[in-house]
C-alpha cells in the first residue's frame, strides 16, 4: 500500500501541489470569516436539570450576569466636585447605546407616599446636582437614611461606592460588547483622571470582554511565538535553511485549514480552539522532523534521493500515520465529555491533525524531491557527537544498568501514587485569570468592599397564585435572609421582603427606624400602596416575582470562591431552608451562575475522567493494530502511563487542584507522548527481521536510529507547550507547565524503561504474533522496493515520464 502510495505522490507532484494550493484559498476565505466568540460559555447540557432550572429561571426573572459594576473608594465621596462628576458620569453612561439601566450613588429611587392616589411615587432621589455643599449634605442624610441600598450601593465605612450598568442582551452577545465596554471604560477612566482616583471595574459582562480579548491577542502571540520557537528549533537541529523553509511552509498551510475548519463548521473562537493554531505548529514540525530525520538517515546510507525519499513513506508512514492517530485519539477524546466548547476543541483539534498527518505525508516528499540531494553538512546531526554520546549513554544504561533503572521507575511510582493522594478537586469562576490581573484586583475589591459580585439566586415557588404577598410567606423570606446573613460569603440580600420593608418606611414618611416589615395589621394598607407588577411597564415589583405573584426570588453577590465552598454552603443551606420552607408546600431551587458553574465544574471533571479513560482504550486499541500482541501493548503504555501519573502527583504536591483547565492536559499528553513508543516499537519490528530475530541487536539497533527522532521530536513538544507558561490564563499556563513535564518524563521513560523492559521480558513478550502484524507495514514494501527508481537518471524518468 505504501509503494502503491508513495509511487502516486512522487508521480503527481505538480496536481498534487496545485489541489492542495487551491484548498488552501478556499480555506483562506473561510478562515476570513471566523469570528470570535463573545457568548458566556455552556457546561452543562440543555438536558441537565440544573441548567433546565437555570434557563426556568432566565425566563422568569431575566439575565443574572447582564451587570456591569464600577467602582471607586474615596473620603471625598460626598464632596461637591467628586459627587457631580460621579453624577455626570451615570448620565453620559445612561445615554449610551446598549445600555438599558445604570444605579448609582446619584441614580437612586426612593418610595413616596401619594395619599391622593393611594400609591407610591417612585421618584428619584437626586433629582438634579445639586448646586452647593450645604445642598450635597442634606442629600447625604437622606441616602443614608435608606436602608435599602446599604451594603448594595455604598460602604459607609469605607467610603466605596460601586456603579450598576445593566447591559442589553442582544449587545451583551455580539461583537458590539467590545466597542460599548470600551466606551464605558473611557468615560470612567476620564472621571478617575479628572478626580485622581482609581476606579475598578467588575461584573460578568466585563470579565467576559476582557478573557474574550486575551484570547484574541493570545492566538497572534502564540501563533508568532510558535512559529519562531519551531523555526529554531528546525535550524539547530538541521543546520539547513530548506529545512526550516518549507516545513514553515507546511506550518502556514496548516494553520489557514484549521482556522478554515473552524469557519467550516461555524465554531467560533474561544478559550479552547484558540490554542489550536499554536498545536498545529508544533505537531506539524514534530512530524517533519520524523520524515526529514528518516530522509536523511537513509541518504546518507545509499547517496539515492528518491529511493530516500521513497522509503520516509514506506518505512515510517505507517508508524507515523499511528502516531498522528494517538495524538488525535487524545483530543477526540473531548468529544465524550457533551460540553459544547470541549466538543468543538475534540472535533475540530483531532480532524485537523489527521489532516497535518496527510499534508506532511504528501508534501515533504514533493518539496524534497524538486530540491538538490542534502549535502553532507545537511546529515552532520546523524553524527552530533553530544547526541552520539548521550545515546551511547542511554545504550549503556539499558543494557547494563536495568535494575537501576527499575528501582529508580519503582520510587517515582510510589511518590508518585503518595502525590496523587494529595490532589483536590476545586475551581471558581475567575480560576484562569492570575492573581495579580487587573481583572482578579479588581474583583478582589468587590469582594472586600460589597461581599463580591458572583450571582447566586433562590428562587421560592409559594404554588398558589399571589401566594408571595402573604405576609407568612414574607416572613419565611426574611428568616431565610437571616440565615444568609450568617455566611461571610454572601453579600447584602435583596427580595420581595425588602421591598415591603422600604414600602412601609416610606409609608411612614421615610423613617428609617420602620424599615421592618409591616404587621398584620399594616400589611394589607401598605402593600396595597405598591405599584401592581405589570408585565409592559417598570414597577419595583418585577424584579422580584413572576406575572401571577406565585413565585418570587432572593438575590445575593457572592465572593469568588472555589466549587468546594460552593458546595459546602449549598449542602449547609438545604436543610435549613427545608426547615423554613416545608418542600411539601414550597418549591425552592438554589440557581445562578455560581450554582451552573458548581454543577457545570464537576460534569466537566466526571467527564474528562472518562474521556481520559476512554483514550487510554482507544490508544490501547490503535496500538494492538500496529503491534499485535496484547503483551507488547502493556509493556508499550507502562512507559507513557508512569509519566501520566508523576503528573498527577506534582500537582498533588504543587496544590494544583483538578479543575476542567487542569484535567484535560492528561488526554492530550498521552496521545502525544505515545508517539514515540510507536515509533520506537516500529523500528524495532523492522530490526528483529533485519537481525534474523536477535532481540537484543534489534533493541539497540532501534534505539540508535529512533533515538535522535525522540529526543529531537521531545524536545519541540517540550518547548512548543512550554511557551503556553507565558500565558495569562492560569488555565493555559497549567497546561504549557504539566504537558511540558509529562513529555519530558514521557521521553526519558521511553528511552530508558522500555527498551530496558523488551530485554528483561524478551523471550515472553516478543512473540511471533508481534512479528506477524495485523496490518502490514514493511513486508509488502520491501519486497517491491527493487521496483523503485534506483538511480537519479531512473528516477526523473519515472517522476516525468514525458520527459
Amino acid at each position: 500500500m505504501w509503494t502503491i502510495l508513495v509511487r502516486f505522490i512522487l508521480r503527481n507532484r505538480l496536481g498534487i501541489l496545485v489541489f492542495i494550493g487551491l484548498v488552501t484559498v478556499f480555506m483562506a476565505y473561510m478562515a476570513s470569516k471566523v469570528e470570535l466568540s463573545y457568548e458566556m460559555g455552556k457546561i452543562l447540557p440543555d438536558t441537565d436539570s440544573t441548567s433546565i432550572k437555570y434557563e426556568q429561571f432566565k425566563k422568569k426573572f431575566g439575565e443574572d450576569g447582564s451587570v456591569l459594576f464600577i467602582g471607586v473608594k474615596d473620603p471625598r465621596l460626598f464632596e461637591l466636585g467628586f459627587f457631580n462628576d460621579w453624577y455626570d458620569l451615570s448620565v453620559d453612561l445612561k445615554q449610551v447605546d446598549g445600555i438599558e439601566e445604570v444605579v448609582s450613588l446619584t441614580r437612586l429611587y426612593q418610595l413616596v407616599r401619594n395619599d391622593s392616589t393611594h400609591k407610591f411615587d417612585f421618584k428619584p432621589v437626586v433629582g438634579k446636582k445639586p448646586a452647593s455643599q450645604t445642598e450635597l449634605d442634606s442629600l447625604k442624610r437622606k441616602i443614608y437614611s435608606l436602608p435599602f441600598y446599604k451594603g448594595l450601593i455604598y460602604n459607609k465605612e469605607t467610603n466605596a461606592t460601586l456603579m450598576a450598568v445593566t447591559l442589553n442582551k442582544a449587545k451583551l452577545n455580539s461583537k458590539g460588547r467590545i466597542a460599548l465596554v470600551k466606551e464605558i471604560r473611557e468615560k470612567a477612566e476620564a472621571f478617575g483622571k479628572k478626580n485622581q482616583v482609581e476606579v475598578h471595574y467588575s461584573g460578568l459582562p466585563f470579565i467576559r470582554t476582557q478573557l474574550s480579548k486575551k484570547v484574541q491577542h493570545e492566538l497572534k502571540v502564540f501563533i508568532l511565538l510558535a512559529l519562531f520557537v519551531a523555526s529554531l528549533v528546525l535550524f539547530f537541529f538541521f543546520r539547513s535553511f530548506k529545512a526550516v523553509l518549507f516545513p514553515m511552509l507546511i506550518v502556514v498551510i496548516a494553520l489557514i485549514w484549521a482556522m478554515g475548519t473552524l469557519a467550516l463548521f461555524g465554531y467560533k473562537i474561544t478559550l479552547l480552539t484558540g490554542i489550536i493554531p499554536p498545536l498545529m505548529i508544533i505537531i506539524v514540525v514534530e512530524n517533519c522532523i520524523f520524515l526529514l530525520n528518516k530522509y536523511h538517515y537513509e541518504y546518507r546510507s545509499h547517496g539515492n534521493k528518491v529511493k530516500a525519499l521513497s522509503r520516509i513513506v514506506q518505512r515510517v508512514g505507517y508508524a507515523t500515520l499511528m502516531t498522528n492517530l494517538a495524538t488525535a485519539t487524545g483530543f477526540a477524546s473531548f468529544i465524550e465529555t457533551r460540553n459544547k466548547l470541549l466538543v468543538e476543541f475534540g472535533i475540530v483539534s483531532s480532524l485537523n491533525i489527521m489532516v497535518v498527518f496527510i499534508l506532511t505525508l504528501f508534501l515533504i516528499p514533493i518539496f524534497f524531491s524538486y530540491l538538490a540531494p542534502p549535502q553532507t553538512r545537511h546529515t552532520k546531526h546523524l553524527e552530533n557527537k553530544s547526541m552520539l554520546a548521550i545515546l551511547e549513554k542511554v545504550v549503556y544504561l539499558v543494557q547494563n544498568r536495568r535494575k537501576m533503572i527499575y528501582i529508580v521507575s519503582v520510587v517515582v511510582a510510589i511518590l508518585g501514587i503518595v502525590g496523587v493522594t494529595r490532589l483536590k478537586t476545586s475551581g471558581n469562576v475567575v480560576d484562569d485569570v492570575p492573581k495579580r490581573d487587573p481583572l482578579y484586583v479588581d474583583l478582589m475589591f468587590f469582594e472586600k468592599q460589597f461581599n463580591g459580585i458572583l450571582p447566586f439566586e433562590i428562587t421560592i415557588d409559594t404554588k398558589k397564585k399571589k401566594g408571595v404577598l402573604q405576609l407568612s410567606t414574607i416572613e419565611k423570606i426574611q428568616k431565610l435572609q437571616d440565615t444568609l446573613a450568617t455566611y461571610p460569603e454572601f453579600s447584602k440580600p435583596l427580595s420581595i421582603a425588602e421591598v415591603v420593608k422600604f414600602a412601609k418606611q416610606a409609608y411612614y414618611n421615610g423613617n428609617d427606624s420602620l424599615y421592618l416589615l409591616p404587621n398584620s395589621q399594616e400589611k394589607n394598607f401598605i402593600l396595597s400602596y405598591v405599584p401592581i407588577r405589570k408585565s409592559n411597564k417598570k414597577t419595583i415589583l418585577n424584579s422580584f416575582v413572576d406575572s401571577n405573584l406565585q413565585t418570587t426570588r432572593i438575590s445575593v453577590q457572592m465572593a469568588n470562591i472555589g466549587t468546594n465552598d460552593i458546595q459546602r454552603i449549598s449542602n449547609d443551606l438545604k436543610p435549613k431552608i427545608d426547615s423554613i420552607f416545608p418542600p411539601n408546600k414550597y418549591r425552592v431551587v438554589m440557581t445562578g451562575t455560581s450554582v451552573v458553574f458548581l454543577k457545570g465544574t464537576n460534569y466537566l471533571v466526571n467527564n474528562l475522567i472518562t474521556s481520559l479513560i476512554l483514550a487510554i482504550i482507544t490508544i490501547a486499541l490503535l496500538l494492538s493494530l500496529l503491534l499485535n500482541s496484547a503483551k507488547m501493548v502493556v509493556i508499550s503504555l507502562i512507559p507513557n502511563l508512569l509519566p501520566q501519573l508523576l503528573t498527577a502527583a506534582l500537582m498533588g504536591y504543587l496544590a494544583i487542584t483538578i479543575k476542567p483547565s487542569t484535567i484535560l492536559i492528561f488526554s492530550i499528553a498521552l496521545g502525544i507522548s505515545v508517539d514515540n513508543a510507536i515509533q520506537y516499537l516500529s523500528r524495532y519490528r523492522l530490526q528483529l527481521q533485519l537481525t534474523n530475530w536477535n532481540i537484543k541487536e534489534s533493541v539497540v539497533a532501534a534505539l540508535r536510529e529512533t533515538g535522535y527522532s525522540m529526543i529531537y521530536s521531545s524536545t519541540v513538544l517540550f518547548l512548543g507547550f512550554a511557551m503556553f507558561i507565558l500565558s495569562s490564563f492560569g488555565g493555559t499556563q497549567a497546561m504549557g507547565f504539566l504537558i511540558s513535564f509529562t513529555l519530558l518524563m514521557a521521553v526519558l521513560s521511553n528511552l530508558f524503561l522500555l527498551p530496558s523492559l523488551l530485554l528483561s521480558l524478551d523471550k515472553i513478550i516478543t512473540t511471533r504474533n508481534f512479528k506477524e502484524p495485523l496490518l502490514e507495514i514493511l513486508e509488502e514494501e520491501e519486497g517491491e522496493i527493487g521496483a523503485l527508481p534506483i538511480t537519479e537518471s531512473e528516477a526523473r524518468k519515472e517522476i516525468e515520464p514525458g520527459k
